[in-house]
């Protein structure tokens, strides 16, 4: 059984909850807390910043001086709540009792938005950072803060760049995402793009003399579904995934200005979730390579109009393996003989893709992230603390 959740990782858990993250906001006041926290330990924490300087990755050893070290990684940004019905405070941090059915025994609750999703993680790492200064481990410990992860994984781009600029080379890193602290050895990438169509306008009584754009645009919507069967149809399945095979779908469709005119503009937004064992790169292509032919008949009725994609973001897939020496250090830190795949994406496709072998595990589910109430259990965390106490005494990896 886990001990009790420290009363030092339970504080920093509702402190940095109780700092708003969401991603359209700066996460300054929270990088700026935690190397803060750090420095008062002696810990020097490298910062990188995004281009206007309004948020910023965190980089710190601990153990400076130690041949290699592990990662502990976590981002800090959040997804907002607006349109959710929230019963408590989204940035309360309160801790409740939830009934269980026996009445001697409620389950203890933090709430807030981040909870889970994942500053609780990077608090109880923090909690633990003179426990990792102390330790006789022959391994130093990394703490890899980052900033907008829920976006794109913009900000870890720049940390992991940054630190092998510095000749820093991990033996591993640990990804604090919500799996129930069961170490995670795959996940599918998240691939995401916009369509911008622009036809030409005309009263909608003259449409031979119109290039529709909803029209054009609506037939790359087609292309992406047809995509998306094909895919559900012939795609080799991958066993232990929610969906066992890529998807596609679109999320966003806007154009037109009235009805009686030919609309000149249209946008969609539409997004590869694909298995490890494919590629979005490629799927992205088929769809453009698509657009281009789309556009032959646009170009003959005005050469102005054209089909243009952007990209939004692009996050890899990732893929371990069980045998893998971080997958047995996490599954032997988490008391667990299973491991699992998770359906969402992270950070650990680039970790892994700059060299480092990566494992996510970390504490509360993801049902409960990005929802109305979030929650982590008191258990969970505690379970978290044990992992990250034993990895302060590790000796071996793997």
């Amino acid at each position: 059984m886990p001990h009790r959740l420290s009363a030092r990782a339970l504080d920093l858990a509702q402190t940095l909850v109780r700092i708003n993250t969401v991603s359209s906001r700066s996460n300054l006041e929270l990088i700026g807390f935690v190397r803060d926290e750090l420095a008062r330990l002696g810990v020097r924490s490298r910062l990188t910043y995004n281009a206007d300087k309004t948020k910023a990755n965190l980089f710190a050893t601990l153990g400076a001086g130690k041949p290699a070290g592990v990662i502990v990684s976590g981002h800090t940004d959040t997804v907002p709540w607006d349109g959710q019905e929230w019963s408590v405070d989204p940035l309360s941090a309160m801790v409740q009792d939830w009934p269980t059915g026996d009445a001697q025994q409620p389950e203890p609750r933090l709430y807030g938005r981040g909870s889970a999703d994942m500053k609780s993680f990077i608090a109880i790492a923090l909690a633990n950072a003179e426990r990792f200064l102390e330790s006789k481990s022959p391994f130093a410990v990394h703490f890899a803060f980052s900033y907008d992860e829920e976006v794109g994984c913009f900000g870890v781009r720049e940390l992991i760049a940054d630190m092998k600029e510095q000749g820093i080379k991990p033996l591993a890193c640990i990804i604090g995402e919500p799996t129930l602290m069961v170490p995670a050895t795959a996940h599918k990438g998240v691939y995401r793009y916009k369509c911008c169509v622009r036809g030409k306008e005309a009263h909608s009584s003259l449409t031979p003399q119109s290039v529709n754009a909803i029209e054009m645009a609506a037939r790359v919507v087609g292309k992406v579904r047809d995509m998306a069967d094909g895919f559900e149809r012939n795609e080799t399945r991958y066993e232990g995934f929610d969906v066992p095979f890529s998807t596609a779908s679109v999320g966003q469709f806007h154009g037109g200005i009235a009805d009686n005119v030919v609309p000149r503009d249209a946008e969609f937004r539409y997004e590869f979730r694909n298995l490890p064992t494919a590629d979005a790169i490629s799927m992205q292509k088929e769809v453009e390579a698509y657009a281009r032919l789309a556009e032959v008949a646009m170009k003959k009725v005005a050469p102005e109009t054209g089909i243009r994609f952007e990209t939004i973001c692009e996050i890899p897939s990732f893929l371990g393996q069980a045998r893998d020496p971080v997958t047995q250090l996490a599954q032997r830190l988490a008391s667990e003989n299973r491991t699992t795949l998770v359906g969402f994406g992270t950070e650990a496709g680039l970790f892994k893709g700059a060299g480092i072998p990566t494992v996510v595990c970390g504490p509360g589910s993801i049902t409960q992230a990005h929802q109305a109430d979030e929650f982590v259990t008191l258990e969970q965390l505690a379970r978290c603390e044990d992992f990250l106490i034993g990895l302060a005494a590790t000796t071996k990896i793997g």
